[in-house]
């Protein structure tokens, strides 16, 4: 989340106008994450954020996310609720940008997650495997493995000021996704972007799931390969094998992965590590200027793709019970 479109009081009164939501107490930016502007809205009725679409988000894309929410929620997981307007619209424009009006999720982020956490964070993401079937509209994952080679053909330059050196043995590991990337797998609604700061807990339990604005189609196991690139690396850049058999144990508690699905995780992992290595070295060179918003180090996954090349079947040891 971050803010890179400053709302009015007059612009938010205008679009409240549209719902029962009452008139606004407060109103306030949130500082975090890159892609989008977002507000912690709290009016007469109750909390709400408030998520004003920005370039990388393509509108196209938005009735996919905000049905995938509705169709979750509706199926009994824990996500944001978009709210309709009195027309029965959750799609609103604002400044000239689409935005939506999400209802808030209660609960806590794990900043260093704990094995237990862990482990209810992979039941949870199997959960929300589930919880997506039979959503109708699909979305294919354009960030996925054969949109790497063409997007790192523009950050080459990008690559080599921050660590000369860099772009040769990125264009190894891409030739090697590229190479042995798996087919067949079983295939679904993923969230992408299932880190810890887009899980919560209360009470020292999982409680629910934000930030959907990455979700696709894709193999279900590389959204648990993500899960472990993002939940089972210390501080220290070290792979840590307890927390990934917890993820994992707690993912199969609801869904067992079939042995193809398991024999994949290493390439996965390793694609998925380049996956967001990718991405936050794009914004680290072209976030704007003066937005309210810190980009993400991509060095934190330059390392895990170099435990990746190093120990291809490290993550295979997360996958026992």
């Amino acid at each position: 989340m971050a803010v890179y479109t400053d709302i009015t009081d007059e612009e938010l009164s205008g679009l409240l106008a549209d719902y029962d939501l009452g008139s606004a107490v407060t109103f306030k930016g949130i500082a975090e994450g890159i892609e989008n502007s977002n507000f912690l809205l709290e009016t007469e009725r109750g909390r709400f954020i408030l998520t004003v679409y920005e370039k990388r988000v393509r509108a196209d894309d938005l009735p996919f996310f905000l049905g995938l929410m509705q169709h979750l929620g509706a199926r009994g997981y824990p996500c944001p609720t978009p709210m309709a307007d009195r027309a029965g619209q959750a799609l609103k424009t604002l400044r000239g940008k689409p935005c939506a009006i999400v209802g808030f999720l209660t609960g806590l982020s794990a900043r260093r997650p704990t094995a237990a956490q862990c482990r209810q964070a992979g039941e949870g993401l199997a959960w929300l495997h589930q919880a997506g079937e039979g959503f109708a509209l699909k979305r294919p994952n354009d960030l996925g493995q054969a949109a790497w080679a063409p997007m790192f053909s523009t950050l080459k330059e990008d690559a080599e000021r921050l660590k000369p050196g860099l772009t040769a043995v990125v264009d190894g590991d891409l030739e090697m996704l590229a190479a042995r990337w798996p087919a067949g797998l079983a295939q679904g609604v993923i969230h992408a972007d299932y880190f810890p700061d887009n899980v919560f807990f209360q009470s020292g339990s999982f409680c629910g799931t934000i930030d959907f604005y990455f979700a696709c189609d894709d193999a279900l196991a590389y959204d648990v390969a993500i899960a472990l690139n993002a939940w089972c690396f210390e501080a220290d850049g070290s792979f840590n094998i307890t927390a990934a058999r917890q993820l994992v144990a707690g993912y199969e508690s609801r869904r067992p992965l079939s042995a193809a699905e398991r024999a994949a995780l290493p390439v996965l992992a390793h694609g998925a590590a380049m996956r967001f290595f990718l991405t936050r070295l794009h914004d680290w060179h072209n976030t704007p200027a003066g937005a309210l918003v810190k980009p993400k180090d991509p060095l934190e996954y330059e390392r895990k793709l170099a435990v990746h090349r190093a120990s291809p079947d490290l993550v295979l040891f997360g996958s026992a019970a």
